[in-house]
């Protein structure tokens, strides 16, 4: 066999080629390699296109693919029964329980009291180094009310706030720290989603837009309803709440024998069902499954007539809701 003028990249020997064949072998290690240099540049050529293609496509699927497959799932559960106050709430540590089965498969740690210092700290942990792909939620169960706005920011002259387990002591949580803890830094890339199943909370989280369900059964957004000054930095978030600012919330043990949230028990109920649901339909069908239940049980509900609560949705921007895919 003739030598050649190639060295073999294995152990340095000089390369022979081998009869009747384009190729060149090693005659120490063996190791097979091309001959001619036009015929090598070709075929790595190609292989380099072929590569090229492969990691395009690659990329291409990458960015097609939900956004939390490749980011961090957080979450605060926050849920306040009040033992020993007048107006106890049997339905919240039920709520949480069920929301924390929907979410994740374990908590260590129950030992968690929800006063205000340490929803504070919760949500702040939220929101802490969250970046691009990142999945956020923020679920809370408990008392809210309103109190008279001091800054001019609410249409109605109300803020609407949560009350923590210590409130009567440590204060409520108001919707402008709510929104300045959790949604004003949300980045690029983030999604924040809450769930409140509580009383007057449809602007809790203070975004900009409000969709409420129309006469027509649909939900859609309001044109008058924009807050100023409360944008994110350009991160996604989205509230889902029990009723409108003005109106009251309820539990009920119709669904399960225990006391749980309507919304927080047609909220799961939705999900579970259906993975695969758009905003439009998920809170479409968490009334149709209240309305289901109204009809078994036979006694009035929440959402039955259309002075009662309907779960609202908001958002720091407009989307198209029965298009948008819901993920949590």
């Amino acid at each position: 066999m003739a030598t050649t003028t190639q060295q073999c990249r294995t152990c340095g020997r000089t390369m022979v080629k081998m009869p009747g064949s384009q190729n060149e072998i090693c005659p120490v290690c063996h190791t097979v390699g091309l001959f001619k240099q036009k015929l090598r540049d070709r075929v790595l050529f190609h292989v380099g296109q072929f590569v090229d293609a492969a990691a395009n496509q690659y990329h291409k699927e990458l960015q097609r693919q939900p956004s939390r497959i490749i980011g961090r799932r957080r979450a605060v559960l926050c849920g306040v029964t009040y033992n020993g106050h007048r107006k106890k709430l049997e339905a919240s540590i039920h709520n949480v329980r069920s929301m924390q089965r929907l979410l994740v498969e374990e908590e260590s740690d129950w030992s968690r009291i929800p006063t205000k210092r340490n929803i504070q700290m919760a949500l702040r942990w939220l929101i802490q180094g969250c970046r691009y792909g990142d999945s956020l939620m923020f679920y809370y169960s408990g008392h809210g009310c309103q109190v008279p706005d001091k800054d001019g920011d609410e249409s109605d002259g109300y803020d609407e706030a949560l009350c923590p387990v210590d409130y009567r002591v440590a204060g409520m949580i108001l919707d402008d720290e709510i929104n300045a803890t959790i949604v004003a830094p949300l980045p690029h890339g983030v999604t924040l989603h809450s769930v409140i199943d509580t009383c007057f909370s449809g602007t809790v989280l203070d975004l900009p837009f409000l969709c409420r369900i129309n006469q027509d059964g649909l939900y859609r957004w309001e044109a008058e309803h924009q807050i100023k000054n409360k944008e994110t930095r350009g991160g996604k978030a989205v509230g889902i709440s029990a009723c409108a600012d003005y109106q009251n919330s309820a539990d009920t043990s119709a669904f399960t024998g225990n006391a749980i949230g309507a919304l927080t028990f047609s909220f799961i109920q939705a999900i579970e069902a259906n993975r695969n649901l758009t905003y439009g339909s998920l809170l479409t069908s968490m009334r149709k499954k209240v309305r289901q239940a109204q009809q078994v049980v036979g006694r009035l509900m929440p959402f039955e007539t259309s002075k009662s609560q309907e779960p609202q949705l908001s958002s720091s921007t407009r989307f198209e809701i029965y298009s948008e895919p819901f993920m949590l």
